[in-house]
This record gives C-alpha cells, sequence and structure tokens, in this order.
C-alpha cells in the first residue's frame, strides 16, 4: 500500500484483519510507524517496498489524482517487473486511467483501478468497490477485494475494462453531491422557519420507516446531535473534483444532468456566501470521509 492517509491506512488495517500480508509506504513516518504498530510492515522507500513482496506483485496506490500519480508510476517502473499490478484505489479521471493501462501494458504491467466508497467508516463497514481492468487480474484480486468489501459478495464489482472502475466512481461522487445538496436545502428551509424545529430530532424521526432513510441521514443526525446549531463551521463546500468531471461528462455525452450541476455550482457558491445549508453541507463531508473542515475562524 503506497499512501498511508486515513483512507489507505484504515484500508491497510481492514486487510490485516483479514490476514493479508500488507507492506506500507507513506511520506509521512509516522503512518507507518502506525501500520508496523498494527502488524504490518513498514518500508522506507518505494524499492524497499518492492523488494519485501515476491513476484507478481500488487501494489495498491492510495493517492491524490493527477500528476502526482504519473509520478509515482514514474518512480516504481524500474523497480517493476512484467506480470506485477498496480491498483489505483483513488479518486481519478477514468481517462487519466485508461491512458496509464495502455502505456504499462507495453510493458507487460497491469493497471487496475478501483473506485473506492466508504470513507473513514470502511474499516469496520466495509468499502464498496468499482473495479476497472482485465478480467484474469482482477481474479486474481478476489481475496483482497472479498475481504476490503462488506461481504463475498457485497458491495463489490468488476464493472468492466480498465476506466470503467473510477468512471463509475465518479459518477457515483456526481449523484451524491445531489443528495448532500437536497438534504442540506431541506434542513435549511426547516432552520429558518419560525416553528423552532429541533432539527437533530427531525433527522432521527426520519432515520426510520422513511422513504429517505439514508446512511447520508445518520450523518446528519450524528452531525446535529453534535453541534445543533453547526456553530464554528464554515459555510465553505470543497469538492474534490469527481463532481466536476461528471457534470463535463454529461455535457460532452449530450445527456442532460441538472440536479447533479446545479449541486457543483452550489458548492461553488458556497465559497461566496453564509448559510446554513452550506454549513451542513461541510458537516455532512466531515462526517462521512473525515474530510477537513474551513471554520469561522479559519
Amino acid at each position: 500500500m503506497i499512501g498511508l492517509g486515513k483512507m489507505g491506512a484504515n484500508m491497510s488495517l481492514r486487510l490485516l484483519r483479514g490476514h493479508h500480508q500488507v507492506v506500507g509506504f507513506d511520506r509521512n513516518e509516522d503512518a507507518v510507524a502506525t501500520l508496523e504498530a498494527a502488524g504490518g510492515e513498514g518500508a522506507a522507500s518505494f524499492e524497499a517496498l518492492l523488494a519485501r513482496l515476491e513476484p507478481p506483485r500488487l501494489v495498491w496506490l492510495m493517492i491524490p489524482a493527477g500528476r502526482l500519480v504519473d509520478n509515482v508510476i514514474d518512480s516504481l517502473r524500474p523497480h517493476l517487473s512484467r506480470g506485477d499490478t498496480l491498483i489505483d484505489g483513488g479518486n481519478e479521471n477514468y481517462k487519466n486511467t485508461m491512458r496509464r493501462a495502455a502505456a504499462l501494458q507495453q510493458e507487460g504491467l497491469h493497471y487496475v483501478d478501483v473506485g473506492t466508497s466508504g470513507g473513514v467508516w470502511g474499516l469496520d463497514n466495509g468499502y464498496s468497490l468499482m473495479v476497472g481492468g482485465e478480467t484474469d487480474v482482477v481474479e486474481r484480486l478476489r481475496p483482497i477485494l472479498e475481504t476490503l468489501a462488506p461481504g463475498p459478495e457485497l458491495g463489490w464489482g468488476h464493472v468492466g475494462p480498465s476506466g470503467a472502475g473510477h468512471f463509475v466512481k465518479m459518477i457515483h461522487n456526481g449523484i451524491e453531491y445531489g443528495m448532500m445538496q437536497a438534504f442540506a436545502e431541506g434542513f435549511s428551509v426547516m432552520n429558518a422557519n419560525d416553528f423552532d424545529l429541533d432539527l437533530h430530532q427531525v433527522a432521527e424521526i426520519w432515520r426510520f420507516g422513511s422513504v429517505v432513510r439514508s446512511w447520508l441521514l445518520d450523518l446528519i443526525a450524528r452531525a446535529l446531535d453534535e453541534n445543533a446549531d453547526l456553530s464554528g463551521l464554515a459555510p465553505y463546500v470543497p469538492d474534490s473534483g469527481e463532481g466536476r468531471w461528471t457534470v463535463q461528462e454529461a455535457i460532452d455525452l449530450d445527456v442532460p444532468a441538472p440536479v447533479m450541476t446545479l449541486a457543483l455550482l452550489q458548492r461553488l457558491q458556497s465559497r461566496e456566501e453564509d448559510s446554513f445549508a452550506h454549513r451542513l453541507l461541510s458537516a455532512m463531508r466531515h462526517q462521512f470521509g473525515g474530510h477537513a473542515v474551513k471554520t469561522e475562524a479559519s
């Protein structure tokens, strides 16, 4: 595992629980030490990490999308052998994934994309895994994927060739934007009403039996229980990029996607105004993914 941030570290711990060998590298030495304390093996460099694995090797990347992924692949290349597999479990533009897979294939290397959802809760609940790549290579990964998923046949699947996993995850995140925006707007309307509603109570009522019950609603209830008026939380909602890619893809394919588009635009607008809805959106992102939030002071 290369990249032992919150998600990568928790995925490594879940693999260790499933009795898999995990060797990890991160520029943050404390993250490597945490892995070692949990029973994993730490490595001080890419070369050291690869040296501890028997060919054909599986190298899972959990690093930010973009040029950094290319840089890591370039650093790994001299130490890889034909038949080795690189797995990108981060949020990446599927077009970049397809490009990398084609280039690595020329060198006898495999590239698998695993769109990963589950946030900081995945360690205990399992991760939703959307997998793209060659069928025989993905099949070889089955024991790892079954361990990371909520169950052997639950929450994961091989959805298509290289790029398909990241494409499905991109759409997943676009949908997530729309769902979060709808919840945020509804609670904002209730917050502005004269009934002096207990919004945490409302969230708890809706969690059971309601057609809008969902994990996002569970997280809203949790956030409002911790901070009923979301005081101290700035109404600033970042976006990880996947919402933008989803909207652009819809435009390229001539498919109308107004809800996801407006949800993205609302996030951009949040950086210019103050609203309860945007505070709640920020709180949701923190609840499900441990994403950093902007406070009033910052």
